[in-house]
C-alpha cells in the first residue's frame, strides 16, 4: 500500500526547444537551462544578465513618473534650507526606506528628520495629526517611503497647511483608473504601480522605490559621476534586506539588488550593520537570501512589533558602535519576545482547533481573540495560511475595535477580497498576498460571512488542495558537487524565482530514519549507487510513514551544501515523500500524486 502526504506534486513543464537553444547559446547544462526557462527566462540575454546580475542594469530612475518632479522640488528645498520630513513605516521596509533616503538626503546636504509610526499608538498609514504637528515645527515638505499611496485626506490637509508632500510607495493605489482621483494630490507620486507609469519594474518594495529617488538625486547632484558610483553599492546592502524581507519577486531590478546587496553585505562598514550581523551569528561568512529572511529580518521587524522601529533608525544612522551594540542586542531580545507572543497566540488558535474543528473548514480563516498582540498577527495569519491552505485573517479585539491583518497564497487575491467587503472597515490596504485592516468587534461575524462567499466564487475546492511544483526530476547519476555549483548562479532564492525542487524515484531508504532534536528528520537513501543524506526541517511527523517498513520511496527534495559530509558534500532537504512505490512505476500519478503541468 503507498504511503504519503495529501500534497500533490506538480511536475511543470519546459519547452524542450527553447531549452536546448539555451543550454546551447550559453553553454550551461540542460538542467539550469529547464530551470531558467521554467522562470521566464528563455532568451540568452536576458539569462545572461539574470545569472550575471550588474549595477550597469539598473534602470533609469528618470523613466519612473514623477521623479524629475520629485528631484526638482528635493533641490529646491535644499537650496532654500526648508525643514523635510520623511514619513516612514514600522516594518523592515519601510524603516530601512527611511534610512536610505534619510542617509542620502543629508548627503545632498538637506535639512531632514524623520516619522516612523508606531505600531500600537498610530497604526498603519499616514496620520493628519502628525502632518499638523510637522507644520507647527517648521517643517515644509513630507517625503513619504513605502506608505501614502492611498493618503488622500492627510495630502489634501497638508495642502491646507501650505506644505507640499512627496509620496513614494509601492502598495496598490485605490483605483488602477488613471482618473485624478485615484492619486493623492502630491507635488509629486513615485509608485511604478500608478496608473500611466511607464516604469519598466513594477515589483519593487518600498525601500526600492526609495533606493530609485536616491539614485536620482545622487546622479542629479554636482558631484554626480564620482559619487553615484561609489554610494550606490553601499545603499544596496540595506536596500536588499528590505527587498528580500518585503517578499516582492527577485527577478529583474529587484534581482540585481539582492544579488549585489547580498554580496556587499560579506563586508559591512556600517557600525549598525556590522552589529546586527555579530547578535546574528553572521559574522564574517557570506549572507544568503535565508539569512535575511529567517535571521535578519525577523531581528528588525521585532522592533516595530514589540515596541517602536526607533530602534532600526537609530541602529543604522548612529556611528557609536558601542550603543549600536546594545540596539543589536536589544533587538535580540525583542526578537525572543516576538516569538513568545506569536506561540501564545497559537496555542489558543490550536486549542480552539482541536475542540472545534468544524470553524476551520471555511474557505476563508477569520479567527478573533481579545488583546491577542498586534504586532505578530500577521505573522499567525501567514502560519494558518500556509496551515490549511487558505487565506486566513487574523484579528485583535482591543477596546470595540477589531486590527486585523491577513495572508494568502498566490492562488487568490486578498486585498480584491477586502475591497469587496469595503463598507465592513474602518480602513484597509495592502498587497495581493497580505493586508491589514481595522473594524468594529461587531462587524467580524459579517466580514466572515461575506469574505466566504467571495472566496467560494473565486477558488474550487482543488485550490484549497495543497501543492508544490517540480521543476524536474532528476536521477541520482545527476546530482554532482559541479551540478550544485552551476545551480548556485540562480540565487539569490525568493518569490518569483523559488529554490529549484527536484524529484527522485524508486529510492532505497538506508536504515531507520531518526529523530533530531524531536522535531528534524536524518535518514539516508540510494540509487544508481549513490547514497545521500536526507534532512527533513520540522519534518518529525513522516516519522512513522517513512519506518513503515516500505523500502522503496519517492522524494520531493532541494539541494543544499551538507556542512558535516564524510562522503558526498551536497545533501537533499526533504520536502515530500511518497512511500511504498513500486520499482519501475511509470509516473509520479501511480503514487497518488499528481503529474499534470502547471
Amino acid at each position: 500500500m503507498n504511503q504519503g502526504t495529501s500534497i500533490r506534486w506538480l511536475i511543470r513543464e519546459a519547452d524542450p526547444p527553447s531549452v536546448q537553444r539555451l543550454s546551447q547559446a550559453l553553454g550551461i547544462s540542460p538542467l539550469l537551462a529547464r530551470l531558467l526557462v521554467l522562470r521566464g527566462v528563455a532568451d540568452p540575454e536576458p539569462a545572461r544578465r539574470f545569472l550575471h546580475p550588474d549595477l550597469t542594469h539598473l534602470h533609469n530612475p528618470l523613466a519612473m513618473l514623477g521623479m524629475e518632479a520629485a528631484v526638482r522640488r528635493i533641490f529646491q528645498a535644499v537650496e532654500r534650507r526648508e525643514k523635510i520630513l520623511i514619513y516612514g513605516d514600522y516594518d523592515v521596509d519601510g524603516s530601512l526606506a527611511a534610512v536610505v533616503l534619510e542617509t542620502a538626503l543629508k548627503l545632498v546636504g538637506a535639512a531632514v528628520s524623520h516619522h516612523i509610526p508606531h505600531r500600537m499608538r498610530e497604526g498603519y498609514g499616514m496620520r493628519p495629526e502628525v502632518i499638523e504637528q510637522a507644520g507647527g515645527e517648521g517643517f515644509s515638505l513630507i517625503i513619504s517611503v513605502d506608505t501614502g499611496i492611498r493618503a488622500f485626506a492627510v495630502v489634501e490637509r497638508a495642502r491646507e497647511l501650505g506644505l507640499d508632500c512627496i509620496i513614494t510607495d509601492h502598495h496598490l493605489p485605490a483605483s488602477s483608473e488613471g482618473t485624478p482621483e485615484s492619486i493623492p494630490r502630491a507635488v509629486a507620486v513615485l509608485n511604478p504601480k500608478q496608473p500611466r507609469c511607464a516604469y519598466p519594474d513594477k515589483n519593487l518594495c518600498g525601500a526600492g522605490v526609495a533606493f530609485k529617488l536616491v539614485h536620482a538625486l545622487l546622479a542629479a547632484h554636482p558631484a554626480s559621476s564620482a559619487r553615484t558610483a561609489r554610494l550606490l553599492p553601499s545603499f544596496l546592502k540595506l536596500v536588499c534586506i528590505g527587498t528580500i524581507a518585503d517578499s516582492v519577486p527577485l527577478v529583474g531590478e529587484n534581482r540585481v539588488i539582492a544579488r549585489l546587496g547580498l554580496e556587499g553585505l560579506r563586508l559591512p562598514v556600517n557600525p549598525g550593520l556590522k552589529a546586527l550581523l555579530q547578535a546574528a551569528g553572521m559574522d564574517g561568512r557570506p549572507v544568503t537570501a535565508w539569512d535575511v529572511g529567517f535571521r535578519l529580518a525577523p531581528r528588525l521587524n521585532a522592533a516595530g512589533r514589540m515596541e517602536s522601529a526607533q530602534d532600526v533608525m537609530d541602529l543604522f544612522t548612529l556611528a557609536d558602535p558601542e550603543r549600536t551594540q546594545e540596539l543589536a542586542q536589544k533587538l535580540n531580545r525583542l526578537n525572543s519576545e516576538r516569538q513568545n507572543a506569536e506561540q501564545t497566540i497559537l496555542v489558543e488558535i490550536e486549542d480552539r482547533f482541536q475542540r472545534q474543528p468544524e470553524q476551520f473548514a471555511d474557505s476563508c480563516l477569520v479567527v478573533d481573540g481579545d488583546g491577542w498582540h498586534r504586532g505578530v498577527i500577521g505573522i499567525v495569519a501567514s502560519r494558518l495560511a500556509e496551515r490549511f491552505h487558505r487565506p486566513a485573517l487574523v484579528i485583535s479585539r482591543e477596546n470595540g475595535i477589531g486590527h486585523g491583518s491577513g495572508r494568502s497564497g498566490e492562488k487568490f487575491h486578498l486585498l480584491q477580497a477586502l475591497t469587496a467587503c469595503a463598507d465592513v472597515f474602518d480602513r484597509f490596504g495592502g498587497h495581493a498576498q497580505a493586508a491589514g485592516f481595522a473594524l468594529r468587534v461587531e462587524r467580524i461575524a459579517e466580514l466572515r460571512r461575506r469574505l466566504n462567499e467571495h472566496v467560494a466564487g473565486c477558488l474550487n475546492p482543488p485550490d484549497l488542495t495543497p501543492e508544490i511544483k517540480i521543476d524536474a526530476e532528476v536521477s541520482f547519476r545527476e546530482l554532482s558537487p559541479d551540478l550544485f555549483e552551476e545551480l548556485e548562479g540562480l540565487a539569490p532564492h525568493g518569490s518569483g524565482n523559488p529554490r529549484p525542487l527536484f524529484c527522485s524515484r524508486d529510492l532505497q531508504l538506508r536504515g531507520r530514519p531518526r529523530l533530531l532534536k524531536e522535531k528534524h528528520l536524518k535518514m539516508q537513501v540510494a540509487r544508481d549507487g549513490q547514497v545521500f543524506d536526507v534532512l527533513g526541517w520540522r519534518k518529525g511527523g513522516m516519522l512513522d510513514m517513512l519506518s513503515s517498513g516500505n523500502p522503496t520511496l519517492d522524494l520531493a527534495f532541494y539541494l543544499s551544501e551538507n556542512p558535516m559530509a564524510e562522503g558526498a558534500p551536497i545533501q537533499l532537504e526533504l520536502v515530500d515523500a511518497v512511500c511504498g512505490v513500486p520499482p519501475g512505476s511509470p509516473s509520479l500519478a501511480a503514487s497518488g500524486s499528481s503529474a499534470d503541468g502547471p
